[in-house]
């Protein structure tokens, strides 16, 4: 007997039980959906946060103090909190120029910013004028603070577009006004080109910026600072930039060969391999849950087929007593296992697509389908076919015809 006729057989049988079929195919189009979904929600969350950081600046380096390496977790004491310094800064912006080519200092309070009768609490971060190369900002009206206003330490700042929107709701021009942050007036100079919001949900134009001597002075009255930013002059030299930040700052600090750190140097890179690695995790996690949906459909397939060929006995013994080899009645069935799976699958497939988009368009999920994904989905549901309807097709191949015709 040929393909052709088995392929024939194998599409009546299907044919005369659909609703059956489909309820069978009904475990294999939720797995292979829930699968392609799952996965492309998880790299569309990594290739969100890839993006985030890039936008951040891939190349920037975060200088913190405290030595958050310290076993056992112990909480930072308030001093350990101010190990870094203005000479700090200024040591490494003079000293660490062969792989870095932007530093700027950071210095952050928060409370309410008042104009008028409108108010919104938010943070003022005090920073040099690198802090836009670093963070890849922009000033979209007005100009950044200079220089000079950094040595005088003078109250203007920077503003947000969300700060801009919720202190002048009317849509004035905000540039020359003075807004009010903890009682202490601030003349705005300037408005940031909006970023909108990031994959973590932040809204990264609620931001007011500051030189960071005012917020030292004026703000917050300390002698410290809260963070140093630098950038290294390409990625490939992050780690060199690194090490030499870190020299730098343990002989400022005066540490001996041994001693341990009392600030962290960290990069961007650090964080992407760090997010990437759990979106991977999470991502291969997910993908494993939806996965049981397929084996839960393959036993579909199994039981589904089990009670095909017992209801179809007297059938087999016929074909069997006319001249039917035991491969063609493994064929037939076989091919009937497959075709389930391989619909079921061609299903899941249009649906899982369709249900990413559904979540991008109304969850605002990000979502990124890759083409593997959809392909491994498909081969996967063809393999299950495979292995769930070969022992239901293997035992109606063994049936002995006298026994099959008698079986009522």
């Amino acid at each position: 007997m040929n393909f052709r006729n088995l392929l024939k057989i194998a599409l009546r049988a299907i044919g005369n039980n659909k609703l059956r079929s489909f309820l069978t195919m009904l475990g294999i189009i939720i797995g292979v959906g829930s699968v392609i979904a799952m996965l492309a929600i998880g790299q569309g969350s990594k290739q969100s946060i890839q993006n985030q950081i890039s936008e951040m600046g891939s190349n920037m380096i975060m200088i913190n103090p405290g030595n958050r390496d310290k076993p056992g977790g112990a909480r930072m004491s308030s001093s350990d909190m101010q190990t870094l310094k203005n000479e700090d800064y200024e040591s490494i912006q003079s000293k660490c120029t062969r792989y870095a080519s932007y530093f700027s200092p950071i210095v952050k309070s928060s409370g309410q910013f008042i104009c008028g009768n409108n108010n919104y609490p938010s943070s003022m971060t005090g920073v040099s004028q690198d802090y836009l190369e670093i963070s890849k900002l922009s000033v979209a009206e007005g100009d950044m603070f200079t220089y000079q206003d950094i040595k005088s330490s003078t109250k203007v700042c920077v503003i947000g577009k969300t700060i801009k929107d919720n202190l002048f709701p009317n849509g004035e021009d905000p540039i020359g006004k003075v807004i009010r942050f903890n009682k202490i007036p601030f003349t705005i100079v300037g408005v940031l080109t909006s970023k909108g919001y990031n994959s973590y949900g932040q809204d990264q134009d609620d931001v007011v910026l500051a030189p960071y001597t005012t917020v030292q002075k004026r703000v917050s009255a300390i002698t410290y600072l809260n963070a140093i930013y630098a950038s290294a002059k390409s990625e490939s030299v992050t780690s060199q930039a690194i090490a030499e930040i870190e020299e730098v700052i343990r002989t400022n600090h005066k540490l001996k060969d041994g001693d341990s750190s009392d600030f962290s140097v960290r990069s961007q890179e650090e964080l992407s391999s760090m997010m990437t690695s759990t979106s991977d995790m999470m991502t291969k996690l997910l993908a494993c849950i939806a996965g049981i949906s397929l084996i839960v459909g393959g036993i579909g397939i199994m039981n589904i087929m089990y009670v095909s060929v017992t209801e179809r006995t007297r059938e087999i013994g016929l074909r069997m007593s006319v001249g039917a080899r035991g491969i063609d009645i493994l064929s037939q069935f076989l091919i009937e296992a497959i075709l389930i799976s391989v619909t079921g699958g061609i299903i899941g497939v249009f649906i899982g697509v369709g249900a990413s988009y559904v979540l991008k368009f109304f969850l605002h999920w990000p979502i990124y389908i890759q083409m593997y994904s959809v392909v491994l989905s498909f081969l996967v549901c063809t393999l299950t076919g495979v292995v769930f309807g070969w022992y239901p097709a293997k035992r109606a191949s063994e049936l002995d015809p006298i026994e099959a015709i008698r079986y009522e």
